[in-house]
């Protein structure tokens, strides 16, 4: 196993503009990034998912995520499953309102007060999943979570990060043919490295379960996987070997 950074929930909120619904996903989310759970999430743009971003994907693949359409559509929820996988919890702002007898949002920029309460119930809904995902606990009236070590945190304000600076490394290799993008692939190369493994066909099975470990292998690909995992480390290690 390889070290990878701290465990957070990622956030994708819809983008539809055209909806009050829309609005509220938007404002909830910042919500719990910014002051609910600014330590256990970041945001993960979905435009810039949609269009191919790997640090977006990556995270989305690694990370339990979280999607908050406004409506039933669920764009939000559909993009990332469609390429990184099923979210760990789906909130639909529409439903979410029926539920407990909102009023429909209205406004797209000043939300009225039915979308006012919209968004704050959206955002205890994603704070909520939030804690659940961590396996945390939180005490709603002393306003802590209980059961947990406590970590110093800083005090100063807030700001929403994004999944793209999370950390998680990624590596686009060649695989018969076709381009691959391997998530930690560079942390598990320095790791075997540092071990003293050399590329051979000694180590073969265990880099390929390793990278197994962080990414789906399609059925029937070892074998290519394999040579193009070896072929790669190979040129990593050579690489690390040269003298400055």
């Amino acid at each position: 196993m390889v070290d990878l950074p701290k465990k957070k929930v990622g956030i994708v909120a819809c983008s539809g503009e055209e909806l009050a619904e829309g609005t509220v996903t938007r404002l909830a989310a910042l919500k719990v990034l910014e002051h609910l759970r600014p330590n256990d999430t970041v945001t993960i743009c979905l435009p810039l998912f949609l269009a191919g971003g790997e640090g977006d994907r990556a995270f989305a693949r690694f990370y339990p995520t979280i999607a908050v359409d406004g409506c039933e559509e669920r764009c939000a929820a559909r993009a990332t499953e469609m390429y990184s996988g099923k979210p760990a919890a789906s909130i639909v702002v529409s439903d979410l309102a029926a539920e407990n007898g909102l009023e429909k949002p209205q406004g797209c920029r000043l939300l009225n007060q039915a979308g006012l309460q919209a968004v704050d119930l959206t955002a205890d809904r994603m704070a909520d999943r939030v804690d659940e995902l961590l396996d945390k606990h939180w005490n709603r009236r002393a306003g802590e979570f209980v059961e947990i070590e406590p970590v110093a945190e800083p005090q100063e304000s807030k700001q929403a990060t994004c999944s793209c600076g999370s950390g998680i490394p990624v590596q686009e290799i060649q695989v018969d043919g076709h381009k691959v993008t391997l998530v930690a692939l560079p942390l598990i190369f320095a790791k075997m490295q540092a071990d003293g493994k050399t590329p051979s066909g000694e180590i073969e099975r265990e880099l390929l379960e390793t990278v197994r470990i962080y990414n789906p292998i399609p059925d029937g690909a070892d074998e290519v996987y394999t040579a193009a995992l070896l072929r790669e480390y190979q040129a990593y290690y050579q690489q690390q070997e040269v003298p400055a």
